[in-house]
């Protein structure tokens, strides 16, 4: 996961997250985890059972997150404080939750301040399995789990399969990371009715057209405001898929990730994806043109001499060739990126391609468009409406696109619904 710099945004803002921590190795992540969490705008109380603190010192939590650590079921907090620490949570996440404790959680078990707060909470409960191989897949283990998820309605995070404990090989069992944590945590306090269970098809970044082997036509598109777009659209609480083209991104945690080079190839992806979608939003960067035909060996310029002579056939228009394919009620966002006469063409590709909600943005304004972490949009809406906004990161953005998507989706559903029945 490349480096970013992380700030208090949605839905992590003002939010209270507990966050317990049990004895694992993996507990060494769950600092990072603190860190990120509050640096995102959570207030993060830890709460360390007596195990953890054999492997990660309090104060290295209280240091990250600014807040007491909390080990004691009975202490000067007062022997409530697990019913505070439930009451006042808006999600439990337990990063890593060991063998142990989930053997506890499962049984009811109140004999820790950490399994206490578990049980006083109405909040959603996101666990993180940790531990060795064989732990995980021992059938108690695995029975524990499946009452936590189905009876209970604990959400699982991972584990994922990879290198463990030292002199324990690989295998699954592994803790998955801070910044994939971060995003089972965010997609419970970001869930909404209106998008609870929505299937989403994001189309992300360049396409690649080969002139040869070694070469090929392509755009600067990085994939950022796609893979934005999918990781805000999943936290809300959507199906989501991404047909995307060559990008260097890591794949948006908890989405589905088709990978496509050409333009042909993402046409094809997308035509078999579209028909399912109750929203599509095709963020792809495609190419208009591709070289015809491509040459079958590494062109040379001591064959070709000092000019090369490409012919260029035009690609499929993906949003006009699968058109007939989208559900009538599915809301379907475009985007555009010109360099001169915005307006004019966006709200002109608006109306050709059939757009709900097309996101426009200039390809020559400084510190928007492509390969940069920022964007400055305008928002037109197909019954006129038009919404210009300052420069944002990419995550802003796609969160006050998806916005606009809710408030059309709420007012399909309403038109849907019966006079005289809720909507």
């Amino acid at each position: 996961m490349p480096l970013r710099v992380l700030s208090a945004r949605r839905p992590w803002e003002g939010r209270r997250v507990v966050l317990g921590v049990t004895g694992g190795i993996a507990a060494y992540k769950s600092v990072q985890l603190a860190r990120d969490l509050t640096r995102l705008g959570c207030e993060v109380d830890v709460v360390m059972t007596g195990a953890a603190q054999e492997f990660v010192r309090p104060l290295s939590f209280q240091a990250v997150t600014g807040r007491t650590v909390l080990t004691d079921l009975f202490s000067a907090e007062g022997a409530a404080l697990h019913i505070r620490l439930g009451q006042e949570a808006d999600v439990v996440c337990v990063a890593p939750a060991t063998a142990d404790l989930m053997a506890r959680a499962a049984h009811g078990r109140a004999d820790d301040l950490l399994t206490t707060t578990l049980l006083a909470t109405a909040a959603p409960v996101v666990l993180c399995p940790a531990m060795n191989e064989r732990m995980f897949l021992h059938s108690q283990t695995q029975a524990n789990l499946r009452h936590l998820e189905t009876v209970l309605g604990y959400g699982i995070a991972g584990p994922a399969s990879g290198p463990l404990a030292h002199g324990e090989s690989e295998g699954a069992g592994r803790m998955l990371e801070p910044h994939e944590i971060v995003q089972y945590v965010g997609r419970e306090l970001g869930r909404e009715a209106r998008f609870d269970g929505k299937r989403v098809l994001v189309t992300s970044g360049p396409t690649r057209e080969p002139l040869d082997p070694v070469r090929f036509l392509g755009n600067r598109s990085s994939g950022r405001m796609g893979s934005a777009l999918a990781a805000a659209a999943w936290r809300r609480g959507c199906q989501v898929s991404v047909v995307t083209g060559p990008s260097t991104l890591p794949c948006p945690t908890g989405v589905h990730v088709g990978r496509v080079e050409t333009a042909r190839e993402m046409l094809d992806a997308v035509a078999s994806e579209i028909p399912k979608a109750d929203i599509v939003v095709m963020a792809a960067a495609v190419a208009d043109y591709r070289p015809e035909p491509p040459r079958p060996d590494k062109i040379k310029r001591s064959q070709e001499g000092d000019e090369l002579h490409v012919r260029l056939t035009a690609n499929p228009d993906i949003a006009a060739e699968t058109r007939s394919l989208r559900r009538p009620d599915a809301v379907i966002v475009g985007f555009a990126l010109e360099t001169e006469s915005l307006i004019e063409r966006a709200a002109a590709k608006l109306e050709s391609k059939g757009f709900d909600l097309l996101v426009a943005n200039s390809a020559v304004e400084p510190d928007s468009g492509f390969e940069v972490e920022t964007n400055r949009v305008v928002l037109l809406g197909r019954e006129g409406g038009r919404e210009d906004l300052p420069l944002l990161s990419k995550d802003e953005v796609a969160e006050i696109v998806l916005d606009r998507v809710g408030g059309l989706l709420q007012s399909r559903d309403a038109a849907a619904t019966p006079a005289g029945e809720p909507a």
